[in-house]
């Protein structure tokens, strides 16, 4: 909004002066015979008073642009709690009923005595400023209630509207200036009542050094609202507009009782008060009186929630859908009165706090830092974000002060992300399903060296070779079902799997369900990204894996819920932007293997983030190279969490390190973050029934089955090419006697009929011929003699085991 337009500065002689004064006299309406008798012998005629004025009158505004006077806007939490006062003037707009009369009638008797019997300006007091200054005293100004808020509004517009001119041009102390004013008063009181002009002044008027309208100034001397004032109380504030620094009660009480007795002196004087009200409030000392309550300027008053505040800040300064440009955002954002009500849970918020400095302590001796960002699943909506420092620039006693958020990006306050390690993997995973492969399909889990002309990437290339290693306390096989590699986070597998599949594909997955770096650039599609060479930020991982638990449907993290102006009409806020990123059937698949990661299983690397009560869970443990970042990113049906550790410049190792009293030789994602995600969710689901995970799909885990082809009675070669077209992967069994000619196939492992899915491998059992005729049954050997007859000599009965028959067989 433009301030009204004011004339230039212009030397004024006494005898103009008493021309313009004469006709403001004669606008007023007031005493014109008295007036003219005092000031026409010194100008000659009336002609002589119209001619003089009329050119100067040409010059000042005839109408005067009241301006809403700026407000502070306030930013809340979910539950409609206060995290922050944000304004260029901490102000807080009251009708002129919400005030007590104690501060009206105060204002009134020191201010204006006749404020209710004038017409905007005192003539009574411009003529004794008048004679006062032409005969060198210093300048008085003889203003009214009503000139004092027409400069207070002119100086509100130019601030409103940034022109210092306008202000330099309200404030100047020259004849001119004060003439405009009080034209500019007459010309107020005739359209606008004595009480609309009170209450504006009541509210716009600066009644401390930086409290701006008598309720915030109530509310910051005496902790209650200005309908609440008493007289005493009323009698301090209105003191204090003639000088705000002077006569400040906390820095200045004796200056303050001083003209607070001045102040309540008026008011018995204009009977206003009685005499006992009057010995009551004077009796009183300012210290006994004060009970100040600071509001603070900005999201440090947010304490825990101030990166989050400064998050909603940032969100709003970039959005178009409320403001045309940044200046214009600006204003409405600092001056407009704004509500604005987030997202923020303040249960879950202390909850998330208290986990993280749990784990690691604010300014631990490590000086490693912890961060993580919790929110809703299906909404977006942001519930948690919290980080184990303190809001502001490091002190001394508070060395890890920042002002960095390190849950988010450059975009919003934050840095460039850390690696994300083996988090990263459930995107290949993702992509894995959603190509056609199976949970348990059989990878190759020992290959160590992948040629650059191996990889499949669509949107670049990738010049080097590529030797990834596992980690030593991986399992030495040569092969591993998808679904343990994912639930003991074995990298050789992910490689092979991504090296059978487009890299780009797999980043554009991980994009689509929400990862974002920290500097807002494109994921790259190297190899090294499929086990964490990205840099990434604890907000997006808590995202993309709230789209594994709202079954695929990605919503971008959403901070603020509703914004209503001063008059608490809703005005455009920024609004949820949900797409379904990857089919509901992939991410159950996903989601089972990464159920499998949490739980007590031998080797499941997320076994410290095990929910008690048997509370379902998925999630996955991320630990960068030298363990620079370690990692837990996790969901229950209802909350999404992620946890980030490591060092605020993003590349130094945490091995050796002591952290929180506890030497640690190496820190990854299982080992610390995964515990504090427990913790917290554990804490912010606490009385929330549990809800299961839907069921993992049987494509997740078969993939599409299709029947065993019947190849029995085929040979080896023609069953092979038969089950090969089918889908199949196809091997030889060790032959079986049976009534097929040798070599041909007699059945097969599964057998034919059972449904399997495509690249499962099928066993042919082939045929070794009839089985060879049996060889003739020996005779029976003679029955051994009985005790009364004496052995015989017959040769037959000659080859016995000397009592030991076959015992041998029953062993």
């Amino acid at each position: 909004m433009s301030s009204p337009s004011s004339a230039p500065g212009r030397a004024v002689k006494p005898k103009q002066l008493l021309v313009m004064l004469l006709a403001f006299l004669l606008v007023a309406g007031l005493g014109g015979v008295l007036t003219a008798g005092l000031v026409m012998p010194a100008v000659g005629a009336a002609g002589a008073v119209s001619q003089s004025t009329t050119e100067l009158f040409d010059d000042l505004p005839s109408e005067l642009a009241i301006p809403e006077p700026s407000q502070s806007s306030q930013i809340l939490a979910a539950d409609g709690s206060v995290l922050a006062s944000i304004y260029a003037d901490n102000r807080i707009v009251v009708p002129l009923e919400e005030i007590s009369p104690h501060v009206r009638d105060a204002v009134v008797a020191i201010e204006d005595r006749r404020f209710y019997e004038h017409r905007g300006v005192d003539p009574e007091g411009m003529l004794r400023a008048l004679v006062n200054n032409l005969t060198g005293g210093p300048l008085e100004g003889a203003s009214t209630l009503t000139q004092q808020y027409v400069k207070n509004v002119l100086i509100e517009a130019g601030r409103i509207s940034g022109d210092e001119e306008a202000i330099d041009a309200a404030t100047e102390t020259t004849l001119g200036r004060k003439l405009e004013e009080a034209r500019l008063a007459i010309g107020l009181e005739q359209k606008v009542s004595k009480e609309d002009i009170l209450e504006g002044y009541l509210n716009i008027a600066q009644f401390g050094p930086s409290q701006y309208g008598v309720e915030t100034a109530s509310k910051y001397y005496f902790s209650k609202s200005a309908k609440d004032l008493t007289v005493a109380e009323s009698a301090m504030l209105a003191g204090i507009t003639q000088s705000p620094a002077r006569h400040d009660p906390v820095r200045n009480p004796e200056n303050a009782k001083v003209r607070r007795d001045t102040v309540l002196k008026r008011m018995l004087e204009q009977k206003y008060i009685s005499q006992a009200e009057y010995d009551e409030a004077v009796a009183i000392p300012i210290e006994e009186m004060l009970r100040v309550s600071r509001t603070p300027n900005g999201c440090a008053a947010a304490g825990i929630s101030a990166y989050f505040c400064e998050y909603v800040v940032d969100d709003l300064l970039q959005s178009e859908a409320w403001g045309k440009d940044l200046a214009d955002r600006q204003q409405a954002l600092y001056r407009g009165g704004l509500v604005i009500h987030t997202t923020i849970d303040p249960a879950k918020q202390q909850a998330a706090y208290d986990s993280v400095t749990a784990s690691v302590p604010v300014n631990d001796p490590s000086t490693i830092k912890m961060a993580l960002s919790s929110v809703e699943p299906g909404t977006g909506k942001i519930q948690a974000m919290v980080q184990n420092t303190t809001w502001g620039n490091p002190t001394a006693e508070d060395p890890g002060a920042t002002k960095v958020n390190l849950n988010v990006g450059l975009s919003h306050g934050g840095g460039r992300g850390f690696q994300s390690g083996s988090s990263f993997k459930v995107f290949t995973l993702v992509e894995w399903l959603r190509t056609g492969h199976t949970l348990n399909d059989q990878v190759v889990a020992n290959r160590r060296s992948y040629p650059r002309e191996s990889w499949n990437i669509s949107c670049g290339k990738y010049e080097d070779n590529y030797e990834p290693k596992n980690l030593e306390s991986s399992p030495d096989v040569s092969r591993i079902s998808v679904l343990e590699a994912t639930r003991m986070s074995v990298n050789l597998p992910f490689v092979e799997m991504a090296n059978q599949m487009d890299m780009c594909n797999i980043v554009d997955t991980a994009a689509k369900m929400g990862i974002r770096t920290g500097s807002g650039d494109p994921l790259t599609p190297n190899p090294a990204a499929v086990l964490g060479s990205n840099t990434v930020t604890p907000l997006s991982q808590a995202v993309a894996f709230a789209t594994l638990a709202a079954r695929g449907k990605m919503c971008e993290p959403l901070a603020i819920t509703k914004i209503t102006d001063r008059e608490g009409t809703e005005i455009a806020a920024p609004q949820p932007t949900c797409t379904q990123a990857i089919e509901p059937n992939i991410a159950d698949g996903a989601t089972g293997a990464l159920q499998r990661v949490v739980t007590s299983e031998r080797g499941s690397t997320g076994s410290n983030a095990v929910l008690p009560d048997g509370r379902p869970a998925a999630g996955k443990t991320g630990t960068a190279n030298d363990d620079s970042a370690a990692w837990f990113a996790g969901y229950t049906p209802q909350l999404a969490a992620a946890v980030w550790m490591g060092y605020q410049e993003g590349t130094k190792s945490m091995f050796d390190s002591t952290i929180n009293g506890q030497f640690y030789d190496l820190v990854y994602g299982g080992r610390i973050p995964a515990p504090t995600w427990r913790n917290y969710v554990a804490a912010a689901l606490n009385g929330v029934p549990h809800q299961p995970f839907p069921p993992v799909p049987p494509t997740a885990l078969y993939g599409n089955r299709v029947p065993v082809p019947d190849v029995a009675g085929r040979s080896a070669a023609e069953a092979q090419t038969i089950l090969t077209q089918a889908g199949f992967q196809v091997q030889l069994g060790t032959p079986v006697s049976s009534g097929w000619q040798a070599g041909a196939a007699v059945a097969t492992n599964p057998r034919a009929g059972t449904r399997a899915a495509p690249g499962t491998m099928i066993t042919v059992i082939p045929s070794a011929g009839p089985a060879p005729e049996p060889a003739p049954a020996p005779s029976p050997a003679p029955a051994p003699p009985s005790p009364a007859e004496p052995p015989s000599d017959n040769p037959g009965n000659s080859g016995g085991d000397n009592g030991k028959g076959n015992d041998e067989d029953d062993d």
